[in-house]
C-alpha cells in the first residue's frame, strides 16, 4: 500500500494528472466561450449549431493530443521521434485509407457549402429523415419511424434538402359530379382564409382549380405552403378541415360502392 502511495505521489504522476484535468477544464471553457461568441446577438440557427459542434470536436481533439504529448514528456519519451513516426504513418495511412480521407473532405464541404445542417430534413438514397449529428467521417440521418442510418460523408454529394425552402402541400380534393363547381370553389377558399391560425403561409398558399375529371370524381386541387418541417402536420390538419367542410357545407366525397339488383329492372 505504502509503494502505491509513493508512486502516486512522485511528481511525474502529479503532474500528469494535472496536464488531464487542465485538459478537460481548458476544452470545456474553451468550447463554452466559442459557442457563446459565435451566436452573440444572432440567433442560434441550425447552422451555427453544427458548425459550433464541429468546431468543438476538432478543439477537443488538439488539446487531448497536447495534453497526451506533454505527459509522454513528463515520463522522458522522446515525442519528437513519435510526431516524425506519425508523420510518416500519416502519409502511409492516407494513402491506404483514401475513404476515410474523402469522407474528411466530405464533411469539410458539407459544412462549408451548406449542404445541409442538424435538424435538417433530407433524403438521400431513397431514406429520408431528420440530421441528428454530422462528423468529419459520417452523417447520422432518423427517419420519422425511429430508425438511425448513419452515411459515410463522401457518399452525401447529391441530396434532396426539404428545410432549406419553404415546402408547398399539393392536396387534390376528389368531389363528386353533381356538386356545383362554384360551391366547392367557395368551400376550399373559405379553408384556406380559416387556416391563417395554422402553421400555413397563407399569403402564398392558393386554389389551383379543377386539377383531374376521373371516373367518379371531379379532383380539385389546393396548394398550402409552410415550413418543411411542418409539411406532414399541415397537411393532416388540411384535411381534417376539408373533411369538416365538405360534412358542413353538404358537399360530396364519392367513394366506391356496389349497387346489388334482385332480379328488378334498372
Amino acid at each position: 500500500m505504502e509503494k502505491i502511495i509513493q508512486f502516486l505521489l512522485e511528481e511525474r504522476i502529479i503532474v500528469s494528472i494535472v496536464v488531464i484535468l487542465c485538459a478537460i477544464v481548458l476544452s470545456r471553457f474553451v468550447c463554452f466561450f466559442l459557442k457563446n461568441i459565435i451566436n452573440r446577438g444572432k440567433k442560434y440557427d441550425k447552422k451555427r449549431k453544427t458548425i459550433v459542434g464541429l468546431i468543438t470536436k476538432v478543439i477537443r481533439f488538439f488539446i487531448y493530443a497536447i495534453a497526451i504529448m506533454m505527459i509522454l514528456n513528463n515520463f522522458g519519451i522522446d515525442t519528437n521521434g513519435i510526431l516524425a513516426s506519425l508523420g510518416i504513418a500519416g502519409v502511409i495511412l492516407g494513402l491506404a485509407l483514401q475513404d476515410t480521407a474523402q469522407d474528411l473532405m466530405g464533411g469539410i464541404t458539407i459544412i462549408l457549402d451548406n449542404y445541409y445542417a442538424i435538424g435538417d430534413y433530407i433524403k438521400i438514397n431513397g431514406f429520408e429523415g431528420y440530421v441528428v449529428d454530422i462528423s468529419l467521417k459520417s452523417t447520422k440521418v432518423k427517419a420519422v419511424t425511429g430508425e438511425i442510418y448513419i452515411f459515410a460523408n463522401r457518399n452525401m454529394s447529391s441530396v434532396e434538402n426539404y428545410s432549406q425552402s419553404e415546402a408547398g402541400v399539393l392536396l387534390e380534393v376528389p368531389t363528386a359530379y353533381e356538386e356545383k363547381t362554384k360551391d366547392v370553389e367557395k368551400a376550399l377558399n373559405e379553408i384556406l382564409n380559416e387556416a391563417k391560425n395554422d402553421k400555413v403561409i397563407l399569403d402564398k398558399s392558393s386554389y389551383l382549380g379543377v386539377n383531374f375529371l376521373d371516373a367518379s370524381s371531379v379532383n380539385y386541387a389546393i396548394i398550402v405552403y409552410c415550413e418543411s418541417g411542418n409539411r406532414w402536420s399541415v397537411k393532416r390538419e388540411m384535411l381534417k378541415r376539408i373533411k369538416e367542410k365538405y360534412d358542413e357545407k353538404g358537399l360530396k366525397i364519392p367513394y366506391n360502392q356496389i349497387e346489388v339488383h334482385n332480379g328488378k329492372e334498372i
